[in-house]
């Protein structure tokens, strides 16, 4: 008897395991969905801006560059304290419409490079990206430890990124997209975790979308800047 109510405890057991599993599976690719839309959602924006000149124009030549260029910046300060007063669709629209402003302020690497490296660097981007994603997801190591160090790092890039604005040191530059790269690379794989960790199977539909949201925000930041610092490597300027 004790032997039957064992098995019947195991198979209760394994049951809710598989269910938790189908519940964490359909939570990730919901994030991994909003991530690659918005990417696409970018590149739209890009494209069609980089082919008007006087869209151009207007963002590159006059000093509305800067506002485009430091809008996505505060967009993300912004989303990341006040997600949590919002409803699902309000987060949704905000998320779209940072989308397409990252296309507009990312508009002119169409013209600075040629479209085969642009391309070249995307996918050599989306592989490593896709990788370092996948190690975060299955790993059984614990990579909250790497957070701060991460996060302190991405402060130290910002602020010799400003510095170079004035600088204008090539040297500089190089060292700051190496590091940029690594950083990076780090933080996809730490950030999938963290994602995959925030899944709760009782959570209500409003608080995973949100939750949704937020970690295809983290991923999408993660693969953008990822990008950029590779192609100031692997960019053919046109």
């Amino acid at each position: 008897m004790q032997f039957g109510n064992n098995r019947q405890t195991m198979s209760h057991s394994e049951a809710r395991v598989a269910q938790y599993d189908v519940g964490l599976r359909k939570y990730m690719l919901g994030v991994y969905n909003y991530m690659a839309a918005a990417l696409a959602l970018t590149g739209i924006v890009a494209m069609l801006a980089s082919s008007s000149a006087t869209v151009m124009q207007t963002i590159h030549g006059t000093p509305l560059k800067w506002v485009v260029m430091l809008a996505p910046l505060g967009f993300v300060f912004y989303f990341s304290a006040r997600i949590h007063k919002m409803s699902t669709s309000a987060a949704q629209i905000c998320f779209w419409a940072f989308s397409g402003l990252m296309g507009l302020s990312l508009s002119y690497i169409l013209l600075a490079y040629t479209g085969t490296s642009v391309a070249r660097t995307f996918f050599v981007t989306a592989i490593a990206f896709g990788s370092l994603s996948l190690y975060g997801y299955t790993t059984k190591r614990d990579l909250s430890g790497m957070g701060s160090f991460l996060i302190m790092g991405v402060v130290g890039l910002i602020i010799g990124g400003i510095v170079n604005i004035f600088l204008q040191s090539t040297m500089m530059h190089f060292i700051i997209s190496g590091v940029g790269v690594l950083l990076f690379a780090g933080l996809t794989a730490y950030d999938t975790q963290q994602i995959k960790d925030t899944y709760h199977e009782l959570d209500s539909s409003d608080v995973a979308g949100k939750k949704a949201i937020m970690g295809a925000l983290m991923l999408y930041l993660d693969f953008i800047n990822m990008f950029q610092f590779l192609l100031a490597f692997m960019g053919e300027r046109d």
